[in-house]
């Protein structure tokens, strides 16, 4: 029996999917990034390559922790725009008169915007990663870019919490830069405590035992998956206030 059309009709759906799923992705990039994506990349990379130039002349004996540090900020970098500004711009855009009116949709659409922005930011991390293994020093790089996506996930959450209820990129910008102010300011008093958001697990204290240190790093990598859960249904669930959106 010829089961040739069979096998032609599941490649063509196999096509169809994978150039509507890129499509979408392609769509969905514009929209969050408004066309600036490769430029936030850009300066992301150019960030990490200074900071890693200031570590290796000012830093004598840098380690793990110190690549840590320095790839958090381009994280953060990455993130920032599209969760700040990503409201705004559907409302500049008209989009969000769409998204209310078609039932539930806001949700799945927000959902699918989040993951893309926290996968294509991990991507990117990992290959700053790479990039630090062979300019800098060998290290983890699976690893280190997974333990950075906590803290920047717990952030980029955060600001698409506070975006939902400003619903202004600037005034979300100026909220999340004093949120973040206000969280080094305390990073001090809360180094050795699992709440500090800026907690680096390679940057093990003197005369504290690497076992105790391990468990720190585990309940605060457990506190910051849970509010970061918290403050992304929390986005969602402010999306239900349709008037406080379309005036």
């Amino acid at each position: 029996m010829d089961t040739s059309p069979n096998i032609f009709s599941k490649q063509s759906r196999f096509y169809f999917w994978t150039d509507l799923i890129y499509k979408m992705a392609r769509y969905n990039l514009k929209i969050i990034f408004a066309g600036r994506f490769i430029w936030f990349v850009l300066a992301a990379l150019l960030f990490f390559i200074l900071l890693s130039i200031n570590v290796v002349f000012n830093t004598p004996g840098y380690d793990s922790a110190s690549v840590y540090a320095i790839l958090f900020f381009p994280g953060i970098l990455l993130v920032f725009y599209p969760t700040v500004f990503g409201i705004q711009s559907d409302a500049d855009t008209r989009i969000l008169e769409i998204l209310f009116g078609i039932p539930d949709y806001r949700y799945k659409v927000w959902m699918v915007r989040l993951v893309m922005i926290f996968l294509l930011t991990w991507f990117f991390l990992y290959l700053f990663c790479w990039i630090g293994y062979y300019g800098l020093i060998p290290f983890p790089v699976f690893e280190m870019s997974w333990q950075l996506m906590f803290p920047i996930l717990f952030l980029g959450c955060l600001a698409f919490l506070v975006s939902t209820i400003v619903k202004n990129g600037n005034g979300t910008a100026v909220v999340m830069i004093i949120i973040g102010v206000l969280l080094l300011m305390f990073s001090d008093a809360l180094s050795r405590t699992q709440w500090n958001v800026f907690h680096n697990p390679y940057s093990i204290p003197e005369k504290m035992n690497e076992m105790i240190w391990a468990q720190v790093s585990q309940k605060n990598r457990l506190f910051l998956s849970i509010s970061s859960v918290i403050f992304f249904l929390g986005g969602l669930t402010n999306l239900q206030r349709r008037e406080k959106f379309l005036k």
